[in-house]
């Protein structure tokens, strides 16, 4: 099988049920940012890290997959589709709550930095707030599953602690906030 098709070369594509629109549709530029996300945590998972760490990003990864073919769907009809569930959104709650222990409670924004992991998941937490805004808008036009929303919103929320856990452990200082006022 040949990787390239040349079905898109006129700048469409086609969506999981067969309907074509044009690659600037909102439905592909979600899943492609999801998928830009995925990449990054793909990058985090490839560095010296822990193995839990290493386990919980490959399966986060998975998910995303799974988001990605949800928001790829151009039918309601998602049986056929793998699915999200609450109990992935508690996986990082659990997860979050497990690196949060120890860590310095926070008084003030943080500046990205100190160590390339560091930014790696800083990074990635910001695709992950662009990809969410881009789904709630693509919800205010189609049926889109909530727990999507609410994955990606719990998700930036784990590369944040994941940066701070990761420089915590690393031994890299916080670079705080201190507005000139």
């Amino acid at each position: 099988m040949k990787i390239y098709t040349k079905t898109g070369d006129k700048g469409m594509t086609s969506l999981i049920g067969g309907k074509r629109v044009p690659k600037y549709h909102l439905r592909i530029e979600c899943y492609g940012t999801i998928d830009e996300l995925s990449s990054w945590i793909g990058l985090i998972r490839d560095q010296d890290i822990s193995e839990n760490i290493k386990e919980a990003l490959f399966e986060i990864q998975d998910r995303l997959f799974t988001i990605e073919s949800l928001l790829a769907s151009d039918s309601q009809n998602e049986s056929n589709l793998p699915g999200l569930d609450e109990k992935d959104v508690k996986f990082l709650e659990k997860q979050i709550d497990h690196m949060n222990e120890n860590l310095p409670e926070l008084s003030s924004f943080l500046i990205p930095g100190g160590d390339t992991i560091v930014s790696y998941c800083h990074i990635g937490r910001t695709v992950c707030r662009r990809a969410e805004r881009l789904v709630l808008r693509l919800s205010e036009e189609y049926d889109i599953n909530n727990l999507v929303l609410v994955y990606l919103n719990r998700l930036s929320d784990y590369l944040f602690i994941l940066s701070r856990r990761i420089g915590h452990n690393l031994g890299v200082s916080e670079n705080l906030w201190k507005p000139r006022v």
